[in-house]
């Protein structure tokens, strides 16, 4: 496991990503607003194309669901 793919990360995202729930009960998407704001220190504005790692968004997604 890389750097970037530390457990307690992953977990930490997973966690994080619930916070998005109020405005939307979309996982994947909650997901990958998480791991945005890990990646590059702020919540995407409405025409964010920057990429996060896919690989760390996987996990943190498949973190989640194993939580759920």
């Amino acid at each position: 496991m890389t750097e970037a793919m530390d457990g307690d990360l992953v977990r930490r995202l997973a966690a994080a990503s619930r916070d998005f729930d109020a405005t939307g009960a979309d996982p994947e998407r909650n997901c990958w607003l998480a791991v945005h704001r890990h990646v590059h220190g702020v919540l995407p504005s409405e025409y964010d194309i920057r990429e996060v790692p896919e690989d760390l968004y996987l996990a943190v997604l498949e973190a989640r669901r194993a939580l759920a």
